[in-house]
């Protein structure tokens, strides 16, 4: 037995409230190491040698990745408090776990073992309920579409007659989504997330002039109400993105420090290592990265902090916004969005909050800053292995059980769960404009736990490299879109909105990964219904025994919606997948 390897810490991830009554509970040992493992539990005031009254909880083995096993159980403390430790078993040794170490055999010492000393319901993290059934669609708006050509800014081109520049406009604007709203309700698209339309000074607005001003090239305020009120009639919610880690280079409280420098009532709002504060050949500020259009915002600043503050309050108050996307979040300090969250939840308690975070995020996803963050280990596992072929089966389920178990259940459940972005090559192009892996991509996307994206267009089959070429235009002639994509990303969605287990309630486990014929099976399991998928990542036929007993069930094909015959074997085509359903 390798104790090295075992570990548990109270909190995070590791033991957590997943409701007001409910607490989850995670081990990590080696992988392979141990064969079962029960979880210790009991009231620490009812914890002594003389009444004891303890219990033994059979954990389950959860998921394992390339070096640990994860066990997990969940468990409902009659007082809302717990002193709990671990017995394990390997072949040949058996040992107790706690607070203290190792010991031998259950020493009867409540000090010994881990504490949750109470289960309060402020602590526990709870994202707006509507999320975990949403199905995003991203939209660019400078190149969705141009509903009102009179808006354009001066050199805009032709809609989609170049490809584009990082300094090229094509018109989109708000009226041209307005127009277009039908195009979303027949995908089954539940949530819009906007990339900033903000007062800005170039095509991508995150360098933003004005924050309570919208780019005249999208509209006014009154249109942008309008867009809003068409989205809620529809079912679809609406998130901005707010970039508070930096301003642009015209801001005016920017434009006050280059021009009174010193003597500027703004000197303290930004990171100025020296003055005279200057661009070139370096700034001598803080930015986002290097780029000198872009100086950070100091938001500890009490005067920064409320106007940014103000700023995140009046979009929900006088347009009645669903969501903040939150840019470059991890380099904004924490006790700035612990205030945001107080802020904007005070005024719509709902409203979702999601972070720009490309790494290990758990600090800010305790339930008193974030909602949920982009969920990018999610994006670069479904990609090296559906698009790139980087990583073999085995390796794809590794890390995507390193996702699962990073983060408590009722995080997962809110993750932002994108396949690409404004920022990312389109997935067609990734694919080397392979369809077939296309939609394995998207069968993944939608089945998994958390709450889908889609980047505009990805679904009528749009390419590009890298920015800018992610950005191009929306294609609206049908004749030049890929209707049958369009078919499949939209059956996709249906399953999702017509069965639990499909999404957000399933539970989701690896059955099989085989490395061999490069195909993985996975199930989704709600109370009602399991739903098993098998997805052939090869370009051969392949036949596949599926672990699961179907004795006395009537497995339906839930994409041909066919009855099947009571077999576990099936045949799958190159790139083919299997959706099966059995009621519970």
């Amino acid at each position: 037995m390798l104790k090295e390897a075992i570990y548990h810490r109270p909190k995070n991830n590791f033991a957590y409230a997943y409701d007001n009554e409910t607490l989850h509970i995670r081990l990590r040992s080696k992988k392979g190491d141990l064969v079962k493992v029960f979880l210790i539990h009991g009231d620490p005031y009812q914890w002594t040698e003389a009444g004891w009254s303890n219990a033994h909880k059979p954990m389950s083995l959860e998921g394992s990745d390339d070096l640990f096993d994860y066990w997990f159980a969940e468990i409902k403390p009659e007082f809302r408090r717990l002193r709990y430790g671990f017995e394990i078993y390997s072949d040949t040794e058996t040992a107790v776990y706690g607070e203290r170490g190792f010991v031998d055999k259950d020493p009867r010492d409540s000090g010994f073992y881990f504490c949750f000393p109470f289960l309060n319901s402020v602590d526990v993290f709870e994202a707006p309920n509507w999320v975990k059934s949403t199905v995003w669609y991203q939209i660019f708006p400078e190149r969705f579409a141009n509903g009102n050509p009179l808006l354009n800014p001066q050199g805009t081109l032709p809609w989609g007659s170049a490809d584009p520049e990082p300094d090229t406009y094509f018109g989109g604007d708000f009226e041209g989504i307005i127009k277009n709203i039908n195009h979303l309700v027949k995908l089954g698209i539940t949530g819009i997330y906007l990339t900033p339309i903000f007062k800005a000074n170039t095509n991508h607005k995150y360098d933003t002039i004005d924050y309570m001003e919208i780019d005249p090239q999208f509209g006014d305020k009154e249109t942008f109400k309008h867009l809003i009120e068409t989205c809620h009639k529809n079912g679809i919610r609406v998130m901005l993105d707010a970039v508070f880690n930096h301003s642009g280079f015209y801001f005016e409280a920017f434009k006050d420090v280059l021009e009174k420098q010193e003597k500027s009532k703004f000197k303290e709002w930004f990171h100025l290592r020296e003055f005279p504060v200057k661009a070139f050949p370096e700034p001598n500020y803080d930015t986002f990265a290097f780029t000198h259009m872009m100086p950070k915002l100091n938001t500890e600043h009490p005067e920064v902090k409320q106007y940014l503050l103000n700023v995140a309050k009046y979009w929900i108050e006088e347009f009645d916004i669903d969501g903040w996307r939150l840019d470059v979040a991890n380099e904004v300090d924490h006790e700035f969005w612990r205030e945001f969250r107080r802020a904007v939840k005070a005024i719509k308690s709902d409203v979702y909050i999601l972070g720009e975070i490309w790494h290990d995020s758990m600090p800010w996803l305790q339930g008193d800053q974030f909602d949920a963050v982009m969920n990018y280990p999610f994006t670069n596992a479904s990609l090296e292995y559906f698009a790139k072929d980087k990583i073999n089966a085995d390796e794809f389920a590794h890390q995507l059980t390193k996702v699962l178990t990073s983060y408590p259940k009722n995080v997962n459940e809110a993750a932002f769960n994108l396949l690409g972005s404004h920022d990312t090559p389109r997935i067609l192009t990734i694919c080397n404009e392979d369809k077939e892996k296309v939609k394995l991509l998207f069968l993944f996307q939608l089945s998994f736990i958390g709450t889908p994206c889609i980047y505009y267009g990805d679904e009528i089959g749009l390419t590009g490299e890298n920015d800018p070429g992610c950005r191009k235009c929306m294609i609206w002639k049908e004749d030049k879109q890929d209707r049958e994509l369009f078919t499949i990303v939209k059956k996709l969605i249906s399953l999702r909105n017509k069965h639990s287990a499909f999404g957000n309630d399933g539970e989701f486990t690896f059955l099989e990964t085989n490395n061999e014929k490069n195909y993985v099976i996975y199930s989704k399991q709600s109370v009602d219904e399991t739903i098993i998928i098998t997805i052939n990542n090869s370009s051969d036929h392949i036949d596949v025994n599926i672990p699961y007993d179907f004795t006395n069930k009537k497995p339906v094909d839930l994409w041909d919606n066919a009855m099947l015959k009571e077999t576990s074997k099936i045949e799958l085509t190159p790139y083919g997948f299997s959706i099966i359903l059995v009621k519970n």
